[in-house]
């Protein structure tokens, strides 16, 4: 059987649309087109009533009510509001802000745009696999702190936080917890209730659905969080996210989430034996390679991994036929690109060949066999043959 090239393997980037979610959101782009705004017309009620069921299977896969979950365009703005919204909200109870180092940068571009407003601001250091303990969230708390951030796991290593810990934590001290959960939805059990989380971000776009479609969970009780607006208008989303709702987008959002649920039971989107299999390929082919992240709390579908006298930019652009990626697709021929790797106090030379490798649901076991081969025989053509 010929396989379909390029293989993708650059699924913590984005994921293809399952066909599924496609078909769910084929009515919102045709015949229920009306805007969920317009109550007064049969089709703004049934683009109100589509959003609303969406917003119901959103919130039944993280454990969450359907009023808790606002829906954005993205994570990105997820974690923008999250952010700077509790910050604007909560500024009278202190203004120290708590994030690993190694988040997504749009939590830490969001959280130095306050310090610029006059909060403070402390970065956790991971350790050598990329992780956050609850005791270093513990160790950093302070009178003044009103938020902690910290992401499920990581996008560019894989490596799994202790965020039931860390949310316990900051739940005792009566402090928000914040997590960023878009690269663990899909490849790992998420529970909003038993991270003791108070605020959470997701995205369509890596779990198989649109992209330009995100959530933000918000608790309503227990404590009930508030949050200050960033975008103002007409008052869609609790008036916490004004502007006309995107009801395809979020009907796919919806679908892929319910599939996500219901289909695969909250297992991993790309099994893990697909993983080891690629991992154990490349140890046997290659010398000198190194695979960075938790060798075990690491999202079963993610290897990266370093290629010594191997520069990534160069693998990359020899296997035209291989979709993967150098870091974050978010930084992306940007200078910041590493800074997770170096961060984890990763040598230069081992940053500088690092290639990020992450399967999904529609990997398959051929097109492993055939990465195996291609970057192997790839690595040993820039390495001189060796």
């Amino acid at each position: 059987m010929e396989i379909k090239k390029p293989i993708y393997l650059d699924y913590n980037a984005t994921t293809p649309l399952d066909k599924r979610v496609l078909e769910s959101m084929m009515p919102a782009l045709t015949f229920s087109f009306g805007n969920p705004s317009s109550e007064g017309n049969s089709l703004g009620r049934q683009a109100g009533d589509m959003v609303e069921n969406a917003r119901r299977q959103t919130a039944d896969f993280i454990g969450a009510s359907a009023r808790e979950i606002i829906f954005t365009s993205g994570a990105t703005e997820a974690c923008n509001l999250a952010i700077k919204g509790a910050a604007k909200m909560y500024r009278d109870k202190g203004n120290h802000i708590i994030a690993s180092a190694v988040e997504h940068k749009a939590v830490l571009e969001s959280c130095r745009r306050l310090e610029q407003d006059g909060f403070k601001l402390t970065l956790l250091k991971p350790d050598s696999f990329g992780m956050i303990s609850a005791e270093q969230v513990s160790e950093a708390i302070t009178n003044e702190t009103i938020l902690v951030c910290v992401m499920m796991a990581n996008n560019v290593v894989g490596t799994i936080n202790p965020v039931d810990e860390i949310g316990l934590v900051c739940r005792k001290r009566g402090i928000l917890f914040f997590c960023d959960a878009t690269q663990a939805a899909g490849k790992l059990a998420v529970n909003v209730e038993r991270m003791n989380a108070d605020l959470a971000a997701f995205s369509a776009h890596k779990i198989c659905g649109p992209k330009g479609t995100g959530a933000l969970y918000v608790r309503g009780k227990n404590p009930r969080v508030k949050l200050a607006a960033q975008i103002d208008g007409g008052g869609q989303e609790h008036f916490l996210r004004s502007g006309t709702l995107n009801v395809p987008g979020i009907v796919g959002f919806g679908a892929a989430c319910a599939l996500c649920k219901e289909e695969l039971g909250n297992k991993p989107s790309a099994p893990a034996e697909l993983r080891k299999k690629l991992e154990d390929g490349l140890k046997a082919a290659l010398t000198d390679i190194q695979i960075n992240g938790h060798p075990e709390k690491r999202l079963p579908n993610t290897v990266n991994v370093s290629f010594k006298g191997v520069e990534a930019v160069s693998l990359l652009g020899k296997m035209t036929d291989i979709a993967a990626s150098a870091g974050s697709a978010c930084e992306s021929g940007t200078s910041g690109s590493n800074y997770v790797l170096r961060a984890m106090g990763v040598a230069e030379d081992s940053v500088s060949s690092a290639i990020r490798l992450s399967l999904g649901r529609f990997t398959t076991e051929e097109e492993i066999d055939y990465a195996i081969e291609r970057i192997s025989s790839s690595v040993l053509s820039l390495r001189g043959g060796k």
